[in-house]
C-alpha cells in the first residue's frame, strides 16, 4: 500500500516539473511560431478529415460491394397530425433495423427527407421485407401498422423506399416504392 502511494506521489511530482518546464518553454514561444504551429495544426486536421472521408467510403465500398448492397430508406408524407414514434424493418424475418425517431428527425421527414435506415449486403433472388411503424395522432390515439414486400435483389445494388403516407392520423399505411 506504501510502495503504491510512493509510486502515486513520484509520478504526480513528475507530472509537475514537467508542466513546470513546459510553462517556461512556451514563454520562450514567439508569436510568428505560434502562427505558424496553428497552421500546421490547421493543415493537420484538414488532412484527418480528408483521410477518414476517403477511409469511410472505401471501408463502406468493401462492407457493402455494390453487387450485393441493399438499402432502405424510410419517407414520411400526409397528415401534420401524425406523429411517428418508430420503425422496425425485417428482411427475411430477421429484425435489420429498429428507429425511435426525435422530434427534429420527425421535423425533416415531414419536410422532404428521407431517412437510411439499413445497409447490408443479401443474395441475389427474392426475400421477405417487412415494414411495421408505431406513430400516434396528436390527440394521444396511438396506430400500429406493418406490411410486406417481396425485394427481388439482381446484380447491382438495389434500394427500397418505405413511404408512410396518409390523409389522416388513423389512416396511415406503408407503401413501398423500388428504385
Amino acid at each position: 500500500m506504501l510502495i503504491q502511494y510512493l509510486a502515486s506521489l513520484r509520478i504526480l511530482v513528475i507530472f509537475f516539473m514537467g508542466f513546470l518546464s513546459l510553462s517556461i518553454q512556451a514563454a520562450e514561444v514567439t508569436k510568428a511560431q505560434i502562427k505558424g504551429l496553428d497552421e500546421q495544426v490547421q493543415d493537420i486536421k484538414k488532412d484527418v478529415l480528408d483521410l477518414t472521408s476517403e477511409l469511410t467510403r472505401l471501408e463502406e465500398k468493401l462492407l457493402f460491394p455494390s453487387n450485393t448492397q441493399v438499402s432502405f430508406f424510410i419517407s414520411l408524407t400526409g397528415d401534420e397530425d401524425f406523429v411517428l414514434d418508430s420503425m422496425q424493418i425485417k428482411l427475411d424475418n430477421k429484425v435489420v433495423a429498429q428507429h425511435l425517431y426525435t422530434f427534429k428527425e420527425i421535423e425533416a421527414l415531414r419536410s422532404g427527407g428521407v431517412q437510411r435506415i439499413y445497409t447490408g449486403n443479401i443474395k441475389t433472388g427474392e426475400h421477405a421485407l417487412v415494414a411495421s411503424f408505431i406513430g400516434r395522432a396528436k390527440s394521444g390515439n396511438a396506430y400500429q401498422r406493418s406490411e410486406n414486400f417481396t425485394v427481388t435483389k439482381a446484380v447491382g445494388p438495389k434500394f427500397v423506399e418505405i413511404q408512410i403516407v396518409g390523409t389522416s392520423a388513423s389512416d396511415q399505411k406503408v407503401t413501398f416504392k423500388d428504385w
